[in-house]
């Protein structure tokens, strides 16, 4: 997992970014957080830098980062910290994420069709006209989350949790739903097609049967 180091500006809370050195390695030192950075556009080009040369990235803490028009293709997360950033045109196939940290982000109009993202969490975060179809969300955490317009299509959403989210004309046709927890969600315009949804979790008092949704 990334490096707990908390910003040395006094009185913040915040975790520090990850620190890079000339070698392009990641080090765990004391330094700041993107607010409080002395260059924050410098620590943000060396951590995009770090993501664009590196296939396999651990333990990254990029809290706070604004990623645009950004592509990643086959790049492998594992133990990262992306809790409040911000993803526009943001593009990867085969994306791979394990115990990654993304809660309140923004995620609009993304692209990461064929990933697999596990024991990873978005809570909290927003979805605008971002696709994710055809990949392996299993075990993940989107409680809080809300979805606009964004498609989870042939997806295995196996065992994650959409409790207290709001799905706005979002499609999860043909998804593996068992286990998929949507308690206290709200869900407009929402499709389900050819998923199994007597198998998802969305009254607590129904033994387990989505039961509104078909």
């Amino acid at each position: 997992m990334y490096a707990l180091n908390r910003c040395c500006y006094e009185g913040c809370t915040k975790i520090a970014l990850s620190s890079i050195d000339s070698d392009g390695n990641l080090r765990e030192e004391e330094g700041f957080c993107l607010e409080h950075s002395p260059n924050p556009e410098y620590a943000t080009q060396k951590i995009k830098n770090y993501i664009l040369t590196h296939e396999k990235i651990v333990g990254l803490n990029a809290s706070y980062i604004t990623f645009s028009e950004f592509e990643i293709e086959n790049k492998k997360f594992y133990g990262c910290n992306f809790q409040h950033c911000t993803f526009r045109n943001v593009h990867s196939n085969n994306l791979r994420a394990r115990m990654c940290m993304f809660d309140f982000s923004t995620f609009t109009d993304c692209n990461f069709p064929a990933s697999n993202m596990q024991f990873s969490s978005f809570a909290g975060s927003k979805f605008v006209h971002t696709v994710c179809t055809g990949s392996d969300l299993i075990h993940n955490n989107f409680n809080g989350a809300t979805a606009y317009q964004s498609s989870f299509d042939d997806s295995d959403l196996y065992n994650s949790r959409f409790i207290k989210s709001v799905l706005i004309n979002t499609s999860m046709a043909n998804c593996n739903l068992k286990k998929v927890a949507f308690y206290e969600s709200v869900r407009e315009g929402v499709s389900f097609h050819l998923s199994n949804t007597r198998e998802a979790l969305i009254d607590r008092s129904e033994g387990g049967l989505i039961g509104d949704v078909s």
